[in-house]
């Protein structure tokens, strides 16, 4: 990454999405940079995410929670539950789609944030406000669909970025969640990056006490980035 980038920060803290009572503060880099794939790969080393075309990493005043891991797929190794959860869904049929909008899609996605994230600020999406936050004008980005033969029961869209893939965001049918869809997702894009011989698997930022992330902590060769630099969070 070069240098000379600059980086600049919101210029005031709002409420966090993920911790009560907590504030939260942003930085980005230089809004006057030409985005790209290339630059987002190596911003994505260094813990950013990106929301639809905004790359950002958290900054907070007071926190330092939000921590960007990854799955070094070297030294990924399945559970036992992951193992069973393969096992449970290998009926599935997946298929590689555009980042493009589709009534299906959003269907699904309308369904899973109403039932899942009926608290959160993502509650009631628009279409535009779908496309907005999943597709970016710059980002390699794929959706992944699975489906129990012709029913879509998932979606993950997945960004590829240089040496990895980046588990963007997932949404499925809240109803069947014997079947670890989440999981299983995580596990196929695992799965499609070592057929590319790609070294990462990014999965955005974890919180420790907040409950909807714990799932990131059940993957083995999981890595932290934690003061500049990656560390192994769990072996």
């Amino acid at each position: 990454m070069s240098s000379t980038l600059k980086f600049f920060k919101d210029a005031s803290s709002h409420n966090c999405s993920y911790l009560p009572n907590e504030q939260a503060q942003n930085i980005y880099p230089d809004p006057k940079q030409t985005m790209s794939n290339t630059l987002y790969s190596q911003l994505i080393q260094s813990g950013f995410r990106r929301s639809g075309d905004q790359a950002y990493r958290p900054h907070c005043p007071n926190c330092q929670a939000c921590i960007p891991v990854r799955i070094n797929l070297h030294k990924f190794i399945p559970s036992r539950s992951q193992r069973r959860c393969l096992q449970r869904n290998q009926h599935l049929n997946i298929s590689f789609h555009p980042a493009e909008f589709k009534p299906e899609h959003y269907q699904l996605y309308h369904h899973y944030l109403s039932s899942r994230h009926h608290d959160g600020g993502m509650v009631n999406p628009t279409e535009e406000s779908y496309i907005n936050f999943l597709t970016s004008y710059w980002s390699d980005t794929q959706f992944i669909e699975f489906r129990d033969q012709s029913q879509l029961i998932a979606v993950a869209a997945t960004d590829f970025v240089h040496h990895g893939l980046s588990a963007f965001y997932t949404f499925f049918d809240p109803e069947l969640t014997k079947q670890s869809l989440g999981t299983y997702a995580i596990l196929q894009q695992i799965a499609l990056a070592k057929q590319q011989d790609l070294s990462w698997l990014y999965l955005g930022y974890w919180i420790e006490n907040c409950q909807k992330m714990n799932y990131k902590q059940t993957f083995s060769g999981l890595e932290a980035y934690i003061d500049q630099q990656w560390q192994i969070l769990k072996t």
